[in-house]
């Protein structure tokens, strides 16, 4: 009986031990989630359909390179019949294209803000081509920038999408830090081969590679289909009955023709309205009202179709060296 009276006593202690270390883990883990929702949470985004200037994502690996307007030119060599050199004025003088182009950074990270939308004007590359009357072995357009930087697109890139050498950004003679005076604009072609601060276009019949691509970085560099919830922000509180999802969606050169929003983590799709698109070339924006059926803890995802009815990938990869895929994903709490 003594025996099992300290049994008894022993186990039940045993118990207790456990069940008050069990309330601590259990409160524990409460605080720690809490702590780890407040230091991830971001809040959300407002996007417009132009990014103003002074916003526009910027990443450069070199100095901005000094420019004095007076003694810029711009020439066309390699293998042309006609070289050119122009200053800034006979720029200023040809006929010019203005569109909204969407530019993206190859190592922008799903969700991530290294990705921007301006209306730019500039002269139509292909024109100029025509102009220096490109040989036909011509294979590579290289551009060449002032701060020693260089890449290059196909010579039939540069004659059908509608490449242009941009002025102007948003209305306004280009800022310094976005490639004044001149720089390359390529619909669908992530942001390191739009170089900025050039000097020199030559015509080449060889592969040239830039800097990144001689690291392995892609040479197609075509942007992958992307779409991203801007609001409501990672780990918001929401305390409606219904809410407003808001987004952005980009297919590089191709357009947008639906966006789907999921709020049980990808189990089912509901197609979000695509809001005015202002080019081919650019984002859209898209909502979705949603009637939130309770509270508790809920899992948003946002994938898109491009206009050649090819969907988004779910399949999560690094940006080297193609650029990132896979889906955006927030968590948010309705309380």
């Amino acid at each position: 009986m003594d025996f099992d009276r300290r049994r008894f006593l022993k186990y039940s202690v045993i118990g207790l031990g456990i069940g008050f270390l069990a309330t601590a883990i259990t409160k524990s883990s409460s605080v720690a989630t809490f702590i780890l929702k407040k230091i991830y949470a971001k809040p959300s985004r407002n996007t417009n359909l132009l990014t103003p200037n002074d916003n526009f994502y910027t990443v450069s690996y070199t100095s901005i390179p000094g420019m004095d307007i007076n003694s810029w030119s711009l020439s066309v060599a390699g293998f042309v019949g006609k070289g050119l050199n122009l200053r800034y004025s006979d720029i200023l003088k040809r006929p010019y294209i203005e569109k909204a182009v969407t530019l993206e950074c190859i190592e922008n990270e799903i969700g991530g803000d290294k990705m921007s939308n301006a209306l730019w004007r500039g002269i139509p590359l292909s024109s100029l081509l025509r102009e220096a009357e490109a040989e036909d072995r011509v294979y590579k357009v290289v551009f060449k920038g002032a701060d020693g930087y260089s890449d290059s697109i196909t010579y039939y890139y540069a004659m059908n999408n509608d490449v242009m050498l941009a002025y102007k950004m948003n209305g306004m003679d280009l800022p310094m830090e976005h490639g004044y005076p001149l720089r390359a604009i390529v619909p669908g072609i992530y942001g390191m081969k739009n170089v900025k601060w050039l000097r020199e276009i030559e015509l080449t019949d060889n592969n040239y590679l830039g800097y990144w691509q001689t690291r392995g970085w892609s040479d197609n560099a075509h942007v992958n289909i992307q779409s991203r919830i801007d609001d409501p922000g990672y780990f918001q509180t929401i305390r409606d009955n219904n809410y407003t999802i808001k987004g952005i969606a980009f297919a590089g050169d191709e357009g947008i023709s639906k966006v789907e929003v999921s709020t049980d983590g990808g189990r089912s799709w509901n197609e979000a309205l695509i809001e005015e698109t202002i080019s081919q070339y650019a984002w859209i924006k898209w909502r979705y009202i949603w009637n939130i059926p309770k509270s508790g803890e809920y899992s948003m995802v946002v994938r898109a179709t491009d206009m050649k009815g090819r969907l988004q990938t779910a399949e999560e990869s690094n940006s080297y060296p193609n650029g990132t895929t896979g889906l955006h994903t927030i968590f948010v709490d309705v309380v």
